[in-house]
Protein backbone atom coordinates (compact mmCIF):
# COMPACT_ATOMS: atom_id res chain seq x y z
CA UNK A 1 0.00 0.00 0.00
CA UNK A 2 1.22 3.45 -0.84
CA UNK A 3 1.31 6.30 1.63
CA UNK A 4 -1.41 7.99 -0.41
CA UNK A 5 -3.69 4.96 0.06
CA UNK A 6 -2.97 4.86 3.79
CA UNK A 7 -3.71 8.59 4.14
CA UNK A 8 -6.92 8.29 2.11
CA UNK A 9 -8.11 5.37 4.26
CA UNK A 10 -7.39 7.28 7.49
CA UNK A 11 -9.41 10.25 6.22
CA UNK A 12 -12.23 7.90 5.14
CA UNK A 13 -12.13 6.23 8.58
CA UNK A 14 -12.72 9.47 10.48
CA UNK A 15 -15.19 10.85 7.91
CA UNK A 16 -17.40 7.76 8.09
CA UNK A 17 -17.40 7.73 11.90
CA UNK A 18 -18.41 11.41 11.98
CA UNK A 19 -21.05 10.93 9.28
CA UNK A 20 -22.47 7.99 11.19
CA UNK A 21 -22.61 9.55 14.64
CA UNK A 22 -23.56 13.10 13.65
CA UNK A 23 -26.11 12.42 10.91
CA UNK A 24 -27.03 8.80 10.21
CA UNK A 25 -27.56 7.72 13.82
CA UNK A 26 -30.41 10.23 13.95
CA UNK A 27 -32.17 8.55 11.02
CA UNK A 28 -34.56 5.95 12.39
CA UNK A 29 -37.52 5.20 10.17
CA UNK A 30 -40.26 3.56 12.17
CA UNK A 31 -37.83 1.89 14.54
CA UNK A 32 -36.84 -0.60 11.85
CA UNK A 33 -34.45 1.22 9.52
CA UNK A 34 -31.09 2.28 10.91
CA UNK A 35 -28.55 3.12 8.18
CA UNK A 36 -25.14 1.86 9.27
CA UNK A 37 -23.06 3.35 6.49
CA UNK A 38 -19.79 3.27 8.43
CA UNK A 39 -19.29 -0.38 7.34
CA UNK A 40 -18.40 1.04 3.91
CA UNK A 41 -14.89 1.57 5.31
CA UNK A 42 -14.40 -2.18 5.79
CA UNK A 43 -15.81 -2.91 2.34
CA UNK A 44 -13.34 -0.53 0.69
CA UNK A 45 -10.18 -1.68 2.44
CA UNK A 46 -7.54 -2.67 -0.12
CA UNK A 47 -7.20 -6.33 -1.07
CA UNK A 48 -3.56 -6.21 0.02
CA UNK A 49 -4.22 -5.11 3.60
CA UNK A 50 -3.05 -7.67 6.14
CA UNK A 51 -5.61 -9.53 8.20
CA UNK A 52 -4.22 -8.04 11.43
CA UNK A 53 -4.45 -4.45 10.21
CA UNK A 54 -7.93 -5.13 8.87
CA UNK A 55 -9.15 -6.56 12.19
CA UNK A 56 -7.56 -3.78 14.26
CA UNK A 57 -8.88 -0.98 12.04
CA UNK A 58 -12.34 -2.58 12.00
CA UNK A 59 -12.30 -2.85 15.79
CA UNK A 60 -11.27 0.80 16.09
CA UNK A 61 -13.99 1.82 13.62
CA UNK A 62 -16.67 0.03 15.63
CA UNK A 63 -15.22 1.31 18.89
CA UNK A 64 -15.33 4.88 17.54
CA UNK A 65 -19.03 4.48 16.81
CA UNK A 66 -19.58 2.77 20.16
CA UNK A 67 -17.96 5.62 22.06
CA UNK A 68 -20.28 8.18 20.53
CA UNK A 69 -23.42 6.04 20.74
CA UNK A 70 -22.82 4.45 24.16
CA UNK A 71 -23.37 0.91 22.85
CA UNK A 72 -20.64 -0.82 24.87
CA UNK A 73 -18.78 -2.72 22.16
CA UNK A 74 -21.67 -3.88 19.98
CA UNK A 75 -20.44 -2.09 16.88
CA UNK A 76 -16.81 -3.07 17.56
CA UNK A 77 -17.71 -6.75 17.81
CA UNK A 78 -19.89 -6.61 14.70
CA UNK A 79 -17.17 -4.86 12.70
CA UNK A 80 -14.58 -7.43 13.75
CA UNK A 81 -16.88 -10.29 12.68
CA UNK A 82 -17.45 -8.55 9.34
CA UNK A 83 -13.71 -7.99 8.83
CA UNK A 84 -12.96 -11.59 9.82
CA UNK A 85 -15.47 -12.88 7.25
CA UNK A 86 -14.28 -10.54 4.47
CA UNK A 87 -11.42 -12.70 3.07
CA UNK A 88 -13.66 -15.78 3.04
CA UNK A 89 -16.40 -13.87 1.20
CA UNK A 90 -13.90 -12.50 -1.33
CA UNK A 91 -12.51 -15.99 -1.98
CA UNK A 92 -15.93 -17.59 -2.25
CA UNK A 93 -17.38 -15.12 -4.78
CA UNK A 94 -14.22 -14.62 -6.84
CA UNK A 95 -13.59 -16.95 -9.74
CA UNK A 96 -9.85 -16.36 -9.51
CA UNK A 97 -7.15 -13.70 -9.14
CA UNK A 98 -8.27 -12.06 -12.38
CA UNK A 99 -11.53 -11.08 -10.65
CA UNK A 100 -9.68 -8.91 -8.15
CA UNK A 101 -8.87 -6.03 -10.47
CA UNK A 102 -7.47 -2.88 -8.89
CA UNK A 103 -6.27 -2.14 -5.41
CA UNK A 104 -9.64 -1.96 -3.65
CA UNK A 105 -13.01 -3.62 -4.09
CA UNK A 106 -15.31 -1.33 -6.03
CA UNK A 107 -18.21 -1.32 -8.41
CA UNK A 108 -15.98 0.09 -11.13
CA UNK A 109 -13.24 -2.53 -10.77
CA UNK A 110 -15.21 -5.71 -10.08
CA UNK A 111 -18.54 -4.96 -11.73
CA UNK A 112 -22.06 -4.80 -10.36
CA UNK A 113 -22.66 -8.52 -9.80
CA UNK A 114 -19.47 -9.17 -7.81
CA UNK A 115 -19.69 -5.95 -5.81
CA UNK A 116 -23.37 -6.50 -5.02
CA UNK A 117 -22.78 -10.06 -3.74
CA UNK A 118 -19.79 -8.86 -1.73
CA UNK A 119 -21.70 -5.96 -0.19
CA UNK A 120 -24.91 -7.89 0.54
CA UNK A 121 -23.13 -10.79 2.24
CA UNK A 122 -20.88 -8.65 4.43
CA UNK A 123 -23.57 -6.12 5.37
CA UNK A 124 -25.93 -8.95 6.31
CA UNK A 125 -23.22 -10.55 8.47
CA UNK A 126 -22.59 -7.24 10.24
CA UNK A 127 -26.24 -6.31 10.73
CA UNK A 128 -27.30 -9.79 11.86
CA UNK A 129 -24.58 -9.94 14.47
CA UNK A 130 -25.20 -6.36 15.63
CA UNK A 131 -28.98 -6.55 15.96
CA UNK A 132 -29.02 -9.95 17.67
CA UNK A 133 -26.32 -8.80 20.09
CA UNK A 134 -28.34 -5.66 20.74
CA UNK A 135 -31.58 -7.48 21.51
CA UNK A 136 -29.78 -10.51 23.05
CA UNK A 137 -32.86 -12.73 23.05
CA UNK A 138 -34.97 -14.60 20.56
CA UNK A 139 -38.34 -13.41 21.87
CA UNK A 140 -38.52 -10.71 19.18
CA UNK A 141 -36.91 -12.92 16.52
CA UNK A 142 -39.08 -11.88 13.55
CA UNK A 143 -39.02 -8.21 14.51
CA UNK A 144 -35.22 -8.41 14.62
CA UNK A 145 -35.15 -10.16 11.23
CA UNK A 146 -37.27 -7.33 9.81
CA UNK A 147 -34.86 -4.75 11.27
CA UNK A 148 -31.91 -6.65 9.76
CA UNK A 149 -33.57 -6.82 6.35
CA UNK A 150 -34.73 -3.21 6.18
CA UNK A 151 -31.57 -1.72 7.66
CA UNK A 152 -29.41 -3.85 5.37
CA UNK A 153 -31.40 -2.82 2.30
CA UNK A 154 -31.09 0.85 3.24
CA UNK A 155 -27.36 0.56 4.00
CA UNK A 156 -26.68 -1.34 0.77
CA UNK A 157 -28.61 1.29 -1.19
CA UNK A 158 -26.50 4.06 0.35
CA UNK A 159 -23.30 2.15 -0.48
CA UNK A 160 -24.36 1.60 -4.11
CA UNK A 161 -25.34 5.26 -4.50
CA UNK A 162 -21.92 6.24 -3.14
CA UNK A 163 -20.20 3.90 -5.57
CA UNK A 164 -22.11 5.37 -8.52
CA UNK A 165 -21.34 8.92 -7.36
CA UNK A 166 -17.61 8.10 -7.26
CA UNK A 167 -17.74 6.41 -10.69
CA UNK A 168 -19.39 9.45 -12.30
CA UNK A 169 -17.09 11.79 -10.43
CA UNK A 170 -13.99 10.06 -11.80
CA UNK A 171 -15.18 10.30 -15.41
Amino acid sequence: MTSRTVFFNIVRFFFLILLQVLILNHVNLGGYVNPLFYVYFILLLPFSVSRGIMLISSFLLGLGVDIFTNTIGLNAASCVIMAFARPFVINSISSGPETLIGDTPSLKNQGIKWFLYYTIILVLIHHTFLFFLEIFRFIEFFKTLLRIGLSSAFTITLILISEYVFIFRQK
